[in-house]
């Protein structure tokens, strides 16, 4: 079951991947009022009460992985609650029930000022490492708005082959079949990458049961 990341943080040298809790949802649901966001991830505005629902359900959905992306330096200071840290979300769903090694992953850098600094490719080879490492993934796709002309670029600097146009939903998806190669290369992309227990992160020194 996809709740295998409840408790896990990715450290990486931008950004932070915490597990998506309720504590997130206030700021997520401010970001997701933006008409932008709306257009950019094809979703409907929803009630603060609704939102939480979401989160709710998203946590204890198999076939859902979900980390909310901070900003490294401001974080890990600890000096800065999550939620003051939170730059957007990357999200891996199991799209089709006769093939488990196929994720889709979708990222979403927020907050307009962190775009364009290698946020959003931090936190993808991030998600993606963590998905080939521990979910057996060996095919990724993302799916992006034509008009997301920034998101497809930087997919297809990470080896990602466009494949389809969906005309409909204006929509591009782009996919990446993970060889021994491109397994290596993620793997290298991401050795920077530190593994922590978010329980432990999250509670003042000393609280700690032995």
């Amino acid at each position: 079951a996809m709740k295998i990341n409840q408790n896990t943080v990715l450290q990486g040298k931008k950004v932070t991947l915490v597990p998506y809790t309720s504590a997130h949802v206030p700021r997520y649901h401010e970001w997701m009022q933006s008409e932008e966001l709306q257009r950019l991830t094809a979703s409907e505005p929803l009630s603060l009460e609704q939102e939480y629902e979401m989160q709710r359900s998203w946590r204890d959905d198999a076939d859902k992985c979900t980390f909310i992306v901070l900003d490294t330096e401001r974080w890990s200071g600890q000096a800065c609650a999550d939620e003051d840290c939170m730059v957007g979300d990357v999200n891996l769903f199991l799209t089709d029930a006769e093939d488990p090694t196929l994720g889709e992953i979708e990222i979403m850098i927020a907050e307009p000022n962190y775009r364009g600094r290698g946020f959003g490719k931090e936190a993808t080879l991030m998600m993606m490492s963590y998905g080939v490492a521990k979910l057996g993934i060996t095919k990724f796709e993302a799916k992006i708005g034509q008009k997301n002309e920034a998101s497809i670029c930087m997919f297809k600097k990470l080896h990602f082959k466009e494949v389809a146009v969906n005309s409909v939903f204006q929509e591009v998806t782009l996919r990446l079949d993970v060889s021994d190669q491109e397994r290596r290369w993620l793997l290298e992309q991401t050795n920077h990458v530190e593994e922590k227990s978010y329980v432990e992160l999250k509670l003042p020194a000393g609280v700690l049961e032995t």
